[in-house]
């Protein structure tokens, strides 16, 4: 674990590009596997979560997103850049972990923030 939180640390991050998932491990045991999709739609940029609560911005249309890199930022998180030029979220191990853990919750909530705003997924 990390000196300064006791936020665990990856020790392996794959991407896979055909199946356009990021699996991400970490140093207690637990292992994620992230969409890219959902960690595009999920970007803790302020282009998507706003400046201040209530500011958030639905994405929609990036159900056939898919990474195009991954570049470490320090010891502490990974920049990715998707195939739509986002590329301002930096996904810090904490925001990794907390998204592994409530996936689960997360992806339902937003695919029914979609359904209200009237938007429908097309997977390619």
């Amino acid at each position: 674990m990390s000196e300064t939180t006791n936020t665990p640390t990856p020790t392996e991050i794959n991407f896979h590009q055909k199946s356009r998932e990021l699996d991400v491990a970490f140093d207690d045991g637990s292992r994620f596997a992230f969409s890219s999709e959902f960690l595009r739609v999920h970007s803790p940029s302020a282009e998507v979560r706003g400046h201040a609560p209530g500011e958030e911005k639905l994405q929609v249309g990036k159900e056939n997103v898919n990474i195009e890199s991954l570049e470490p930022v320090g010891n502490y998180a990974i920049k990715i850049t998707f195939t739509d030029g986002h590329d301002s979220g930096i996904f810090s191990w904490e925001l990794l972990y907390d998204y592994g853990k409530n996936q689960e919750k997360m992806w339902p909530t937003y695919l029914e923030k979609l359904k209200e705003a009237g938007h429908e997924r097309k997977i390619n």
